[in-house]
């Protein structure tokens, strides 16, 4: 395992120019690395060649030992191409690029005509520049005689900036295969607005069961693409049959999937009767735009009845109340919510104001471990995927090399300060063709908002930590350029008074239960949307950046929660050595005050219980206990039980832990947080608190104790239509400190 030294973030100083934009750059938190661009757009009277009178044309550009190809179009003396390639000036060997059009249709490709440029004359185009334009060339032979034949082009020198940098053939990528070359290409992909789906059914009328002289068992099923939710079986065994319970799915723009309800008798085991059935396309469905409800509705359910013993037809079967709508007015998880990067309501018309902007320098990795062999070669082929509310940047792959230089900058809005960014390398395992391999994943690292002051820039490489059977390794490390600034300062320190999630959230709160199921079904979708994108961003990389195994429970994770909690708690036997010194009269005066401290808040204590505690069922849980848990209760140790009972044991015991995790985490995060607003760990929130202190000590001065024993206990003590279910400013403004869980692997 890596030591501690190993394992730390360090401080770097590139040369970014203190992260000031320059009149001929605007890339401010990277270092500028020039492109010699070519964009080759296609070629006009070719000659056809003597043995079949056609041409099959296609292009080589060579500079150095570099060099690239165009794809071959057959059959044509004016092919098209359209296509860009960049060389990486820095690496260079050679003062003029020469550009040969060449035939296929000969063995050796034959040259039908060339162009040569020499690099100090090409021009350099800014990134806030109009795309150059193309210009016709004649064509010359090896000896510098006009041949027959035009080719259209555009060169010119350029940074990363530039907008031909993200469809470039790079020579980075020379040794790729050109139909794989599209994988080695920076791109940004968006996850699409995730809603939830709401079906609420209430009550069901004039159901016709095929036999009469039974008291039909009857639920509601519900589909929505791969996902099935089931009510309960009615307690009403008759024709109108009520269930006022609610089913939740999660669905992402643009609506593709349908949902279809139907009412089913349970005949027996693995049986059951359609009693009625409909279709609802999702973009049809209502949708919450604010908090007010969506009004319920009754629908018809159609059966299938067989006519003249061939033909089917769909006959109205019953009718159907219920209330269903596509829900705006919650945050859909996608990760889990210690590392969440967007706290945005779906509706559009909930969206927060802007208050920042962030800006991510992906400078270089270096000391990457191999990932794989080519031709006898330990190597890898790195790319980066950081991701940030809604949008993930992908960098470009650099091939065949274990300390990669990238030097890409992004930029994201930022609508809430106490959000996670989170960046990921990968090995891209797809740049030999076949495309279906998992890319190979090699370590992440995530940085907390909070934990930066606004306008400064960090710059620092982080450690790549990947955990394997055998332990923690280290992957290598990742230098990154951070900077955080707002647009508003009072709007930025406004957003501590308010709630963390949107107001609905804690209204109408949805259990841990749901927000887990719901969280999977998130994750399944933004993973099948991104896998068909071009190029795709595969579904291992999604699930890894956001984190889609977080709630497994491990013996390890609970040690590390339950050591983060201990921490936090230690401050108290420090207290109780200093109580103790007072309790053995070490200073006399101290004590004297704390005996008269204590005998007031004696005098205030009251309401004793009034019986001793006896054993509480409910508490105990024995009441709704089932046979399982009394066979587990008491089975021997150690278990004389099959393998597959102690399999299912083992499994429901994982799942208690997890949850039992979650609420360790919470903890372990609150109590960390005040731990971060004591010790100055926040930029803005200590002084905020340090403010808040002087001001209320200053109150407590000047206003006399008992009219704010008075005020506080009105106001503890106001009428319910004066209350307001949101979380209070304090716990809002705790709730945004900064914990340790990025810092967890």
């Amino acid at each position: 395992m890596p030591s501690i030294e190993d394992s730390s973030v360090k401080e770097i100083k590139p040369n970014i120019d203190g992260g000031i934009a320059t009149s001929n750059n605007e890339l401010t938190l990277v270092e500028e690395l020039n492109f010699l661009y070519e964009r080759i757009v296609g070629c006009s009277n070719l000659p056809g060649n003597k043995l079949t009178g056609t041409c099959d044309p296609f292009i080589e550009l060579k500079i150095g030992n570099y060099k690239g190809t165009t794809k071959c179009i057959q059959n044509t003396s004016n092919p098209v191409w359209n296509q860009v390639f960049a060389f990486s000036k820095d690496r260079l060997q050679a003062h003029t690029l020469e550009i040969f059009v060449r035939d296929k249709a000969f063995v050796n490709d034959e040259i039908i005509g060339l162009i040569s440029f020499a690099i100090s004359d090409v021009p350099t185009r800014l990134p806030w520049d109009s795309p150059l334009a193309p210009q016709w060339y004649r064509l010359e032979d090896q000896n510098g005689f006009i041949v027959s034949g035009d080719l259209i082009l555009a060169i010119w020198i350029g940074n990363q900036a530039d907008d031909a940098f993200s469809v470039a053939w790079h020579s980075d990528a020379a040794n790729v295969r050109v139909e794989s070359a599209a994988n080695t290409r920076p791109k940004i992909y968006y996850s699409p607005r995730l809603w939830y789906v709401r079906v609420k059914v209430i009550e069901a009328q004039d159901l016709v069961p095929s036999d009469r002289t039974r008291n039909p068992e009857v639920y509601v099923k519900v589909v929505l693409g791969n996902v099935v939710l089931r009510t309960k079986i009615s307690s009403n065994k008759g024709a109108n049959p009520s269930w006022n319970e609610e089913l939740m799915f999660v669905a992402a723009e643009p609506f593709e999937d349908i949902l279809v309800l139907s009412v089913e008798d349970k005949l027996g085991d693995n049986m059951e009767e359609c009693l009625g059935k409909c279709v609802i396309p999702l973009h049809k469905l209502d949708r919450r735009l604010l908090p007010p409800p969506v009004a319920d509705k009754w629908v018809n359910l159609e059966r299938n009845v067989v006519v003249d013993e061939e033909r089917k037809e769909m006959k109205f079967a019953c009718k159907l109340h219920l209330n269903a709508f596509l829900d705006g007015v919650y945050n859909v998880f996608d990760g889990p919510a210690q590392y969440s990067s967007d706290l945005k309501a779906a509706s559009p018309k909930l969206k927060p104001e802007e208050i920042g902007l962030l800006e991510l320098g992906i400078l270089k990795a270096e000391g990457l471990v191999p990932m794989k062999s080519k031709d006898g070669f330990e190597t890898t082929d790195a790319y980066c995927v950081a991701k940030y509310g809604p949008k993930w940047a992908r960098t470009s792959t650099i091939a065949d090399i274990l300390a990669p230089k990238w030097h890409e900058q992004y930029k994201w809005e930022v609508y809430d300060p106490c959000t996670v960014i989170t960046i990921g390398v990968f090995d891209n395992c797809n740049l030999l063709g076949g495309g279906g391999k998992r890319d190979s994943i090699i370590g992440k690292v995530r940085i907390r908002l909070p934990t930066l002051e606004t306008d400064r820039i960090y710059a620092h490489s982080y450690p790549l930590l990947a955990l394997r059977p055998d332990g923690m390794k280290k992957m290598g490390e990742l230098q990154l350029v951070v900077r955080f600034s707002c647009i508003s300062m009072v709007n930025l320190l406004h957003t501590y008074t308010q709630p963390l999630l949107p107001k609905t959230q804690y209204v109408s709160p949805l259990s841990v239960y749901q927000l887990n199921t719901l969280r999977r079904q998130a994750v399944y979708l933004i993973c099948s949307r991104l896998s068909r994108t071009d190029p795709p961003l595969r579904k291992e990389v999604v699930e890894y950046i956001l984190d889609a195994r977080a709630r497994m429970w491990s013996i390890r994770k609970g040690k590390a929660n339950l050591e983060r909690v201990m921490r936090c708690l230690s401050v108290f036997p420090a207290v109780w050595i200093w109580f103790d010194g007072i309790r053995q009269w070490k200073n006399s005066v101290t004590t004297q005050y704390c005996l008269i401290f204590s005998s007031i808040l004696l005098l205030l204590v009251s309401g004793r219980p009034t019986h001793p505690p006896n054993i509480d069922t409910k508490l105990s849980h024995v009441e709704d206990a089932s046979s399982d848990d009394w066979d587990e209760e008491f089975d021997a140790f150690p278990s004389s039980k099959p393998g597959e009972i102690i399999r299912k044991r083992y499994d429901r015991l994982r799942s208690i832990a997890g949850r039992l995790t979650e609420k360790i985490v919470h903890l372990a995060a609150q109590l960390e947080g005040l731990y971060s607003l004591l010790t100055w760990r926040h930029p803005r929130a200590t002084p905020m608190f340090v403010v808040f202190c002087l001001i209320t000590g200053l109150v407590l001065y000047l206003v006399p104790f008992r009219w704010l024993l008075a005020a506080a206990g009105t106001y503890a003590m106001r009428p319910p239509r004066l209350r307001v279910t949101l979380p209070p400013i304090p716990q809002n403004f705790l709730r945004r400190m900064p914990a340790k869980d990025d810092s967890m692997l």
